[in-house]
C-alpha cells in the first residue's frame, strides 16, 4: 500500500517522554486499592473456579501445568465452548477474544471439523503406519505456502517442536553453531527470550546471540562480534507475537533475510503465529525469501500440530532414504490432527483471511481512535512518500517503555502512565506503561470479564472465525468505558 498525501500518526512520543507527575504517586495508590476490590470480586462471583484452582494445586505446581494461563488471582476454569463464546464452571459466559493464543483460529466445537474428526476416529486410530490424511495435509500446506518457500514439509505436534528442528536442521545443515535471535522474541516453550531473561531458564543449550528487533544497527554490531563462518541461523518473526504483537519493520525483516545469506547462514521465519496474517504468509507478503519456515496449531485445525519445511536441498537431509537426520514423533501423522488440518485450511479459505484480518484491524483501529478521543495519545501529522500499514503501525503504538529512536526504557523509570494498541490484522495486544503498568494492566482484564470478554491477562487478543462486528463493537465499547473510568490515571 502506498500514498504520497499526508497521514495521520499517533504521536508516540507524549506517552513515553512526557515526565509530568499529574497520575503521581496519589494516582497509584488509588488504582491499587481498585485492583483489590477487582480482585475480591472476582474471588467472590467465582467460586467454582476458585475451588478448581485450589483442588488443582493439589495435584499440579500452582495447580498449573500450562504457565502462560496462569491468572492472578487464579484462572477461570471453563466448562464448555461454543461459536465464540465460553462458559465457565460458575455458569458465566464469555465472548472469547484469546483464541487459544492464535491456535483456536475456528472459535469452539466447529462443525465441520467436529464430523471430519469423528469421521477419522470411526476408521481408528494409532495405525503405526502412514495414513492418507497425512499426505492430503501436506499437499494443501506445500501448495498454500509454496509462495513463502515451503518447498518440502514435516509434521510436528507443536511450534517449539518444529522451531526446535528448524534449528536443529540449520546447525546441521550449515555445520555451524550459533544461532541469532532477538529480544523479546518467542518461539517455544524452550526458546523463550523475554528482555529479562533469567540465567536459569528452560531454553536449548544453543549457542545463541541476542540482538534487538526492529533495529538494524543493534543488530549489525551484535553480528559483528562473530567469529567469520560461525553463524548457522536467524531466526525471526514477523511480528513478535507473545512479545506483544510487535510488527516487525519491512526494512529490518529484508536486512536479516538478505544478512542470513550473504554470510552463508539460514533465514527461518518462525511464522507459527503469523501465517494466519495473509493467505500465504506473511513472508511473501513481504517480499522475503526464508530457507525455513516453522507453522503452528492453526493449520492443524486447532489441534496438537506443528511444521516445518523450506528448501528441498534442506528438507531431504530428514529423507529416510538418504538424508543423514531422524525426525522421529508418535503422534506426528495422527489421524485426529490430519483430519482436523485437512477440514480446517479449506474452512480458512483466502475470502475468510480477508475478512478476519480487517475485522482485527477495524478494532485496533477503533481502540487507536478511542486513545486520542480521550486524550491518551495524540495525532501529529506526518507526510510520507510511501507507508504499510506495519511501519504505520509501529510509529503509533510503541510498548513497555520503547520511546522513539528504539531505546527501551524500564515502565518503572516513566513516571506517567498511558496505553496503548499494537498488532496487525487478527492479532493485537494493549498495552499500558508508566509506573503503575501492571495494576493497569490487571484492572483492564477485569474490567473486560465484568464485560463478558476473555482475553489474555497480559492483553494479548487473537481473534477468531466466529466472532463478528457485533462482537467488536462490544469490546470497542468496554474499553472505552475502561478509559472513561481511569481517564485520570491515564493522562
Amino acid at each position: 500500500m502506498s500514498s504520497t498525501t499526508d497521514t495521520m500518526n499517533v504521536d508516540s512520543e507524549s506517552p513515553q517522554t512526557g515526565l509530568g507527575s499529574s497520575n503521581g504517586a496519589s494516582s497509584a495508590d488509588a488504582l491499587m486499592t481498585s485492583l483489590a476490590i477487582a480482585q475480591q470480586e472476582y474471588s467472590l462471583s467465582n467460586p467454582q473456579s476458585l475451588k478448581a484452582h485450589d483442588e488443582a494445586c493439589s495435584d499440579f505446581p500452582g495447580g498449573n501445568t500450562r504457565t502462560v494461563l496462569h491468572a492472578s488471582p487464579f484462572p477461570i476454569t471453563f466448562r464448555t465452548g461454543k461459536g465464540a463464546e465460553l462458559t465457565s464452571i460458575d455458569g458465566k459466559v464469555y465472548v472469547d477474544f484469546l483464541g487459544e493464543y492464535t491456535a483456536g483460529i475456528y472459535g469452539h466445537s466447529n462443525e465441520k471439523i467436529a464430523s471430519a474428526v469423528a469421521e477419522a476416529m470411526s476408521k481408528g486410530w494409532n495405525y503405526g503406519g502412514p495414513n492418507l490424511y497425512e499426505r492430503e495435509l501436506a499437499r494443501k500446506v506445500t501448495q498454500r505456502f509454496s509462495p513463502s518457500g515451503i518447498e518440502l514439509v514435516r509434521f510436528t505436534n507443536s511450534g517449539t517442536e518444529s522451531n526446535t528442528m528448524a534449528l536443529a536442521a540449520a546447525t546441521a545443515f550449515t555445520k555451524r553453531k550459533k544461532i541469532l535471535v532477538f529480544k523479546n522474541g518467542y518461539h517455544g516453550g524452550t526458546l523463550s527470550f523475554p528482555d529479562a531473561l533469567s540465567p536459569i531458564n528452560t531454553n536449548l543449550p544453543h549457542d545463541f546471540v541476542f540482538a534487538p528487533y526492529n533495529d538494524i544497527e543493534g543488530t549489525k554490531s551484535a553480528l559483528s562480534f562473530l567469529p567469520q563462518n560461525t553463524l548457522a541461523a536467524i531466526i525471526v518473526e514477523g511480528m513478535q507475537g507473545s512479545g506483544g504483537c510487535i510488527v516487525g519493520d519491512p526494512k529490518f525483516l529484508q536486512f536479516l533475510n538478505t544478512t542470513a545469506h550473504q554470510l552463508g547462514a539460514l533465514f527461518i521465519m518462525d511464522e507459527v503465529m503469523t501465517s494466519r496474517l495473509a493467505y500465504n504468509g506473511l513472508s511473501v507478503s513481504l517480499g522475503l525469501k526464508p530457507d525455513l519456515i516453522t507453522l503452528g496449531k492453526w493449520v492443524g485445525g486447532g489441534m496438537t500440530f506443528g511444521a516445518f519445511g523450506g528448501r528441498k536441498e534442506i528438507m531431504s537431509m530428514f529423507d529416510p532414504r538418504k538424508g543423514i537426520l531422524g525426525h522421529s514423533g508418535t503422534f506426528n501423522n495422527n489421524v485426529i490432527t490430519m483430519a482436523a488440518g485437512c477440514c480446517g485450511m479449506d474452512i480458512y479459505n483466502e475470502h475468510e483471511v480477508k475478512r478476519l484480518n480487517a475485522l482485527g484491524d477495524d478494532l485496533r483501529r477503533s481502540i487507536e481512535k478511542l486513545l486520542v478521543e480521550y486524550g491518551i495519545r495524540t495525532f501529529k501529522k506526518v507526510s510520507k512518500v510511501s507507508s504499510s500499514a506495519t511501519q504505520e503501525n509501529e510509529l503509533e503504538c510503541p510498548f513497555s517503555g520503547v520511546v522513539p529512536n528504539g531505546k527501551r526504557v524500564p515502565s518503572t523509570q516513566l513516571q506517567k502512565n498511558s496505553m496503548g494498541v499494537t498488532g496487525q490484522g487478527s492479532m493485537l495486544n494493549i498495552h499500558f506503561y508508566g509506573p503503575s503498568e501492571n495494576t493497569l494492566k490487571a484492572l483492564f482484564w477485569h474490567h473486560m470479564l465484568d464485560y463478558g470478554i476473555y482475553m489474555a491477562q497480559r492483553g494479548f487478543i487473537a481473534l477468531n472465525l466466529e466472532l463478528t462486528a457485533e462482537h467488536v463493537s462490544r469490546f470497542e465499547e468496554s474499553t472505552r468505558e475502561f478509559i472513561i473510568r481511569y481517564e485520570d490515571a491515564l493522562r
